[in-house]
């Protein structure tokens, strides 16, 4: 016969070891895999596409990304230059901070999963905006896109 002593640290037992199970991925329950991502264009109405797959007819647009990985979106409309623009994926605060709750609280596999499926990252930049340069205008579209370039490369500041 078991003793209520030994039931119940067998019941704290169980409680803790189920607690440990549903604490790893603390990044990918909280934030997801996925992240809303917009383009805009000035002016508007320019056609998105990434290559990743993803693609709209008339900026501004909003798609469902995969935090994962890195892409290329090119904007194109008649009349105007075609340009293309650089998405990283990178660690974000709130993906740092569910990082160490795994850390602390869920062990090594919730990290390891929270860093492979992406969910501590985020897309930048995020949104993309772009202003269309009209056709014949290249050496003005090669100024825009390294403004572009140079924007997406700054430091993103952290609410």
């Amino acid at each position: 016969m078991i003793s209520k002593r030994h039931a119940r640290l067998a019941v704290q037992a169980m409680a803790l070891a189920g607690l440990s199970v549903s604490l790893p991925a603390c990044a990918t329950i909280t934030r997801g895999t996925t992240q809303q991502f917009t383009v805009e264009s000035s002016p508007p109405g320019a056609r998105a596409s990434t290559s990743n797959g993803f693609q709209c007819d008339a900026t501004p647009c909003t798609f469902r990304m995969p935090r994962k990985d890195a892409f290329k979106v090119t904007i194109s409309r008649e009349g105007y230059v075609t340009q293309e623009h650089q998405i990283i994926s990178g660690v974000s605060g709130g993906g740092t901070a569910g990082l160490a709750g795994n850390l602390i609280f869920g062990g090594v596999v919730g990290g390891v999963v929270d860093a492979t499926s992406g969910a501590m990252n985020d897309l930048t930049p995020n949104p993309l905006i772009v202003t269309l340069v009209p056709a014949g205008h290249e050496a003005a579209a090669t100024v825009a896109a390294e403004a572009e370039r140079a924007r997406a490369a700054a430091p993103q500041a952290q609410p």
